[in-house]
């Protein structure tokens, strides 16, 4: 069994995170803020478990971050805490540059004099997960490890900060670290603002479906527990300094993706074909919108083994079932906010 302190464990990706660790075993401290974004009911299987804690702290407070490691003694830490929205970013970019870089130097100086006062355990890791659009657009291909950072707008410019903060704490100070960057994740769970809970939402209460611009902005959709799969393969068999990448390499427009959402929403709801696409709406594009992300997964697929089990159809599939059957977990979570701004397409 392991120690490891998972920062936003009660977000999307982090709870199922948190999930999966607890049920093989590992003992967890969740540190989350509790803001928006965590999730009620993503971790009631684990609540109550004598190997799961939770403490609300914000990863930019250094005197309870260093407690918490005195008191944890983390074997690990994942580093999954974050703004994470596009749109909120262009709203007001503030809060990102103070969670994605200034949380990250925190936690990077707190786990560097914790691991050196225990001694600079090689097993140690500290792992950073990243996104894909800290890359910014590529045309064709794929992303790798080494592509150049070209982020375009607050939200990937701030985590663009933090991924080279890690890598600086890896050459300057010895830290063990691990950089992740994934493509767009997607599942049960995920908050209604982002776009394929908010299309399979809206789509089901027979509301306007808004798409960004003509909808042919194509991405990488990776599902989370794929994802957790290849951060739980980089902590266990990762190398320090190195960068994963974990994405499926294929790509679908996100106007494939609304139409898809909405024939399966039509057959779970037994509605006439093509209901719900009769509903698709296409607004201004937002500023800086990148057009075209992919990520090329070789290079984790080679150096850990990790591949991509869940094919979209199948995955995209499950989500929209998850959904219309756990109608009274998303109504908890939406206000006038989260399900009237339009084009959540990332």
């Amino acid at each position: 069994m392991k120690r490891l302190l998972v920062t936003g464990g009660s977000g999307f990706i982090g709870s199922a995170l948190v999930r999966s660790l607890v049920a093989q075993g590992h003992g967890v401290l969740n540190v989350d803020l509790q803001t928006y974004a965590a999730l009620p009911g993503a971790l009631d299987e684990v609540d109550g478990e004598p190997t799961y804690q939770h403490l609300a702290a914000d990863i930019a407070d250094f005197s309870v971050m260093s407690e918490a490691f005195r008191e944890f003694d983390p074997h690990v830490v994942v580093n999954l805490a974050a703004e994470s929205h596009v749109d909120r970013s262009i709203d007001n970019a503030w809060p990102f540059m103070t969670t994605n870089i200034l949380g990250v130097a925190n936690l990077l100086t707190v786990a560097t004099s914790h691991w050196a006062e225990g001694g600079r355990d090689p097993e140690f890791r500290f792992v950073h997960v990243s996104t894909d659009e800290v890359f910014g657009s590529i045309p064709f291909g794929s992303f790798a490890a080494e592509s150049q950072y070209r982020p375009r707008s607050p939200y990937s410019a701030s985590k663009a900060a933090g991924d080279h903060l890690v890598r600086a704490w890896f050459h300057t100070y010895g830290l063990p670290t691990i950089v992740t960057n994934s493509s767009n994740n997607y599942g049960p769970f995920q908050h209604p603002e982002k776009l394929i809970p908010m299309m399979i939402i809206r789509s089901a209460e027979s509301l306007s479906l808004p798409i960004y611009g003509n909808g042919f902005q194509e991405r990488d959709w990776i599902h989370v527990d794929d994802h957790v799969r290849g951060l739980l393969a980089a902590y266990e068999l990762g190398d320090p300094g190195e960068t994963y990448l974990f994405g499926t390499g294929e790509t679908h427009t996100n106007l494939f993706v609304a139409k898809s959402i909405c024939r399966l929403v039509d057959s779970q709801l037994s509605r006439p074909p093509r209901t719900g696409e009769q509903s698709i709406e296409f607004v201004e594009d937002r500023p800086g919108h990148d057009f075209r992300y992919c990520i090329d997964p070789t290079e984790s697929t080679r150096k850990l083994g990790w591949r991509a089990a869940e094919s979209f159809e199948v995955g995209l599939a499950g989500t929209v079932d998850w959904y219309c059957d756990n109608s009274s977990w998303w109504r908890s979570l939406i206000d006038s906010d989260a399900i009237s701004r339009k084009g959540r397409a990332r």
